[in-house]
């Protein structure tokens, strides 16, 4: 039978990490990676988030510890909420010191989100080793802000912070994807096409697709192509208009549950170029045609994008060029060319990083164990 007083002890001299990581899934899933990896070596994790975020519904549901604080970006805010944010960022800094002051971790792990300012200048009053990961090409304000503060600073693309000592780890990503290994080879006889907008969809990617398979589509000479769709569950109706209208057979999904099944599936892959999505292709060794989101701050998108596109691993394809013509155009000898799209897809391979989540929970480790 167990002694509940020796569990007890145990739990009490295992390590403890407070990880800050809020917002969005770029933030997020990242972190739930390092979180599950360094729960599996025996550590307790704690997460600081806003509350207001995807975090809330995520972190509790892997079954960490949420600890909020009031905390908002100050990008795009009004006047008052300008006036305000002095007070906004006191009373935020004052919540993450009570609460680092309550756990006592023995480091804290900054990834991504504005809630990891008032935590890590918090970190730093309380003397404890804070860390930074940075998902995408360009920082975001906090880790800029934080990285003179910061103990070990880590990024997913080299030269993310250039003038800085820091370790380029990759993005910790699902293990699924990293299993894939360049999935099924392409083909001879016919080309599967993944085109994935954001779980919420693109707009600009379900009008624009339909009409340049179209184009493709009606050129007799063109082989097989079977198409697979993620519009986003506001746009699924206007989707499958599109492609009725264009005489387009495709599988149209408002949302896909098993996205690793879908990259294996996948000979080429159109969608935007978000950090982790960038990882992913790489990790599943996949051709692709990057659209990235215009309106990104920083455009940060568009530097994720061209990792794989130096690399000769995806076509760079900005919103404002999007049209059925162009598309057509990049897409059509992906399509006859098998050889082509596979070399691109060992191009996408090469750049991979299936080490990026024990990369982080090693360097989290080192900090503590000095």
């Amino acid at each position: 039978m167990s002694n509940p007083v020796s569990k007890l002890a145990s739990k009490q001299n295992s390590p403890r990490i407070l990880i800050m990581a809020a917002g969005t899934g770029g933030h997020v899933y990242p972190a739930l990676s390092v979180a599950d990896h360094l729960t599996a070596q025996g550590w307790q994790v704690d997460w600081l988030g806003s509350g207001k975020g995807i975090e809330a519904r995520l972190v509790p549901s892997a079954g960490y510890a949420l600890h909020c604080i009031d905390i908002t970006g100050l990008r795009g805010k009004g006047r008052l909420s300008l006036l305000a944010a002095p007070w906004r960022l006191a009373k935020s800094l004052w919540q993450a010191w009570r609460l680092i002051g309550r756990l006592q971790p023995d480091c804290v792990l900054g990834m991504g989100g504005f809630v990891a300012g008032p935590g890590g200048l918090a970190a730093l009053l309380r003397r404890k080793p804070l860390l930074i990961h940075e998902q995408n090409a360009i920082p975001g304000l906090t880790n800029r802000l934080l990285r003179p503060l910061s103990s070990r600073v880590m990024q997913a693309f080299s030269g993310a912070f250039p003038n800085a000592t820091a370790m380029t780890v990759g993005n910790p990503i699902r293990p699924e994807f990293n299993l894939l290994h360049g999935g099924q080879k392409p083909t001879l006889d016919t080309c599967n096409l993944l085109v994935v907008g954001g779980s919420l969809g693109a707009l600009a990617l379900n009008k624009a697709i339909p009409q340049g398979l179209a184009e493709l589509c009606s050129d007799s000479n063109q082989q097989s192509l079977s198409v697979r769709h993620q519009c986003g569950p506001k746009h699924l109706l206007v989707t499958q208009e599109a492609y009725a209208v264009a005489k387009v057979e495709a599988q149209i999904e408002a949302y896909i549950d098993d996205m690793p099944a879908a990259f294996a599936w996948a000979d080429v892959i159109i969608c935007r170029a978000g950090a982790l999505t960038v990882s992913e292709l790489s990790a599943a060794g996949k051709a692709a045609i990057l659209v990235p989101f215009p309106h990104a701050v920083d455009d940060h998108q568009t530097a994720n994008a061209q990792a794989l596109v130096s690399a000769g691993a995806a076509i760079l394809m900005p919103q404002a060029e999007l049209t059925a013509a162009s598309l057509a155009a990049a897409l059509g000898p992906l399509i006859t060319q098998p050889e082509r799209r596979h070399k691109m897809a060992h191009a996408a391979l090469s750049l991979a990083q299936p080490q990026a989540t024990q990369s982080v929970a090693q360097q989290c480790m080192e900090a503590v164990n000095g």
